[in-house]
Order: C-alpha cells, then sequence, then structure tokens
C-alpha cells in the first residue's frame, strides 16, 4: 500500500500518554516493571481513576490551535489496562475504574468533528496477562530484553500452548480496535521483547491491512510499517523513508508532576523544525492527569508552538525536506513544486544569511509573517561551482523570537551543486 499523503502533510501530531499511573504520577507500566512500585499498588490507581474532567473536545481544539494533523492515544499500553470497552479483558478503566467509560470513543468522535486525523497506540506485550510471559527472545537484543517476570519465564520453563493463546487474545484486541474506532493510523509498541516470528507479525499485519486498508502503520509492527519511529533524540541522518519523531515536552511520557523539565517554546520550534527540515513528522507528547486536563504547561508550550506555526504555514505544510547539511547554518523545507526554498534562522541574523550550491538563480527573497523582501546577491563562482548568494539579515523588527524564516523564490526548480570544487 502507498504511504498515505496525509501523513506527510501534517507535520505535527501530538502523542497522549493517559491511563491509571497519572493517578499516582508514577511511570507508565515501567514503575512497576522496573520494581519502583509493587504491581499490586501501581494497580490500586485504578480506584482513583475518574477521568471527571475529561474533555476530548478541549483536547482536539487544543491539538488544532497547536498546528496538528493528527493525535494519538495509548489505547492500552504495557500494563494491560484498557480505555476502551474492551470483550476480551476485564482490565479495562470501564469496568474497573470510577471513569467507568469508553474514552477512546470520545476521542475518536471529537477529534474526527475537528478534523484531525485519529491515531491510537496499542502494545503488543501486556505485563498484566497470565499467559505473556510464557515464552523467552531466542535472540534478544543487547540490553533490552530483561529476565523480568512480568515479561519472561524462568529457563526452561517456557509454555508454548499458553502463548499461543496469548497470541489470540492480542489478534482478537486489534480486531476489536478495528472495528470499534477505524483508527487513521495505528501506533504499535512493546515489539522488542518477542521475535518477528514469535509476534506472529505477518498474520497480524495481514488481518490490520484486510480490516483497516487505508491506515497508516508505525515500524514497531515488525517488518510490515509504513514508517520508522525514532525515539526521543533527532537522528543525524533521516531514516529511510517516512518517519516519524516521537519526543516528550518534558522528560516523562504520562503525567509525573514531579518532572519540571520542561523545554521551552524555542526549543520545540527548533526540534520541530530540524525535523521537518529532514522530512520527518514530530510526535509530541503530553500526559494528562488522571482527570483528563493537560497541564497547563504543557497545553502552553502546545499553544505556543502553534503560534509559531500559523504565521509560518507557508514552510510548513505542503513542503518537503530542504536543503541537505552544508549548504545553509540551519533547517530549510522545499515547496512541492521546488521552486521556493524556505530557511530557518534561530536567533538574530547578523549582516547576512548565505546558501551556498545554490545553481538555480533567486527571483526574490521575503520574510514570513511580515512580507518584507531582503536584498540578495551572488559573489565568486568558477564554471560549474556557483557562487555563495548572500541575503541581507533582516532587522530586529522582522526576526522572529524563535526562528525567522525566509522564503527563497526560484527562477526554476530547485538545483544544487555538489561537489568538492575545481579538481
Amino acid at each position: 500500500m502507498a504511504m498515505q499523503k496525509w501523513f506527510g502533510e501534517a507535520k505535527l501530531g501530538i502523542f497522549v500518554h493517559w491511563g491509571i499511573y497519572a493517578v499516582d504520577g508514577v511511570a507508565e507500566s515501567w514503575s512497576f516493571y522496573d520494581g519502583t512500585v509493587p504491581y499490586e499498588r501501581y494497580m490500586d490507581q485504578l480506584r482513583g481513576f475518574t477521568a471527571s474532567r475529561y474533555d476530548p473536545r478541549a483536547w482536539a481544539d487544543l491539538f488544532a490551535r497547536a498546528g496538528a494533523g493528527y493525535a494519538v492515544l495509548t489505547a492500552k499500553h504495557h500494563d494491560g489496562v484498557a480505555l476502551f470497552d474492551t470483550r476480551h479483558s476485564e482490565l479495562s478503566v470501564v469496568g474497573r475504574t470510577p471513569a467507568g467509560r469508553d474514552l477512546v470513543a470520545e476521542y475518536t468522535e471529537a477529534l474526527r468533528e475537528r478534523g484531525l486525523r485519529v491515531g491510537l497506540y496499542f502494545s503488543h506485550s501486556d505485563w498484566s496477562h497470565p499467559d505473556y510471559a510464557t515464552v523467552r527472545h531466542p535472540a534478544p537484543p543487547l540490553g533490552v530484553v530483561s529476565d523480568s517476570r512480568f515479561s519472561t519465564p524462568p529457563a526452561g520453563e517456557e509454555d508454548p500452548e499458553r502463548w499461543e493463546r496469548f497470541l489470540k487474545y492480542r489478534a482478537a484486541q486489534v480486531r476489536e480496535v478495528a472495528e470499534l474506532f477505524h483508527p487513521d493510523l495505528l501506533w504499535f509498541d512493546g515489539e522488542w521483547e518477542r521475535g518477528e516470528e514469535q509476534w506472529r507479525m505477518d498474520e497480524l499485519a495481514q488481518e490490520v491491512v484486510s480490516l483497516l486498508p487505508e491506515a497508516v502503520l508505525n515500524a514497531r509492527l515488525t517488518g510490515h510499517g509504513d514508517y520508522a519511529t525514532p525515539e526521543q533524540g533527532l537522528p543525524i541522518e533521516a531514516p529511510d523513508g517516512p518517519w516519524e519523531l516521537c519526543l516528550t515536552v518534558n522528560d516523562s511520557w504520562g503525567y509525573q508532576p514531579a518532572d519540571t523539565n520542561q523545554k521551552s517554546v524555542g526549543q520545540l520550534v527548533r526540534y520541530f523544525t530540524e525535523t521537518i527540515g529532514m522530512g520527518g513528522n514530530l510526535l509530541l507528547a503530553v500526559g494528562p492527569r488522571e482527570d483528563g486536563t493537560i497541564p497547563e504547561g504543557q497545553a502552553g508550550r502546545l499553544l505556543g508552538l502553534g503560534a509559531w506555526i500559523a504565521p509560518h504555514a507557508e514552510a510548513v505544510h505542503g513542503t518537503v525536506a530542504g536543503l541537505p547539511p552544508g549548504h545553509h547554518y540551519g533547517p530549510s523545507t522545499l515547496s512541492a513544486d521546488g521552486r521556493t526554498l524556505y530557511l530557518f534562522c534561530f536567533g538574530t541574523p547578523h549582516e547576512t544569511v548565505s546558501v551556498r550550491g545554490l545553481r538555480t538563480p533567486v527571483r526574490r527573497v521575503r520574510v514570513l509573517g511580515t512580507g518584507d523582501v531582503l536584498a540578495h546577491r551572488v559573489t565568486g563562482g568558477l564554471g560549474h561551482v556557483p557562487g555563495v548568494l548572500w541575503i541581507d539579515a533582516p532587522t530586529a523588527a522582522q526576526v522572529d523570537p524563535h526562528a525567522t524564516v525566509l522564503a527563497v523564490e526560484l527562477d526554476g526548480e530547485l538545483a544544487l551543486y555538489r561537489g568538492a570544487g575545481r579538481e
């Protein structure tokens, strides 16, 4: 299946990690897995999960104002607690928490009303299921798979029959999510704990595609995903094909009030522009409280990012990856027709902004957000080696506090020189 066009055009998604772990503000699933919190205490949070102020329409409005085109909600994390009304497990917020309702259904409806694409996160692993810790990874990646009792049986105590039973349960829940909500995107996770054949990824992928032929699938549906998912660190080189950087606003995926290391709006703008400049999407994570409200600090940062995107939308939507490294000191994007180059400038440019190796003549340069035209000229060049394009630096009044964008209008499609100079 060809990659859905909407995904590449969206540029920004919002990743929502919400679950019972927000009650005590502990790490989602991992807090009991690594022994920080006893399992019984972790599950005791079921009694305090109310969703009493959950307003999915307010979420959708916030995400749209942030400039996002889609969102991804944790329908079920590694702890096995479903946010939807599953028929295949008693462990859901519908039957086991004061929330008492299907939170995914409300989310799905609200996003679609707002014109946003619906993404759902689903973990292959389920550390609460009695049949999960019944087989061992045949060749575990170094440092990735542990001997935790929640995921791995003791050596010599594997039980393939119980594992087969778990796989049927996992497939049934994935089918349930597909049929109940018809998501535009399925974001799988937890694949590292088993091998691809153990997971029966071929069978699962065939069923997902048959149920959701137009859905976008991430690469953690091992061997079958549509796009790569680097996490928490911007890659130096872009992955092959479509990709998405998933990144937290602070250092935590879910709600952890003790984590106050929030990224500034300026830093988020930088992450965003560097990601789209390399042809990727940014999936920015927030963690609602147990009552369903998104912390003000995170909501404010989403709005700040949206306030930057709005006047610079021309350089964001409908663009592709820009210049390779070495041509401009900063990220850039390119219009779909290849005739306008958008340069992102951090801080205050002094004297000039330069572009090297540009073969295509420049018609004019303007500042996005103000429309002001900047003078430009080319110096140097010899034979097949083009000179340097110098653009007069914008004035203080034209500079954006987070990133100034210069639209370089070309007299033809972008052509670059990538050589080593005269031989």
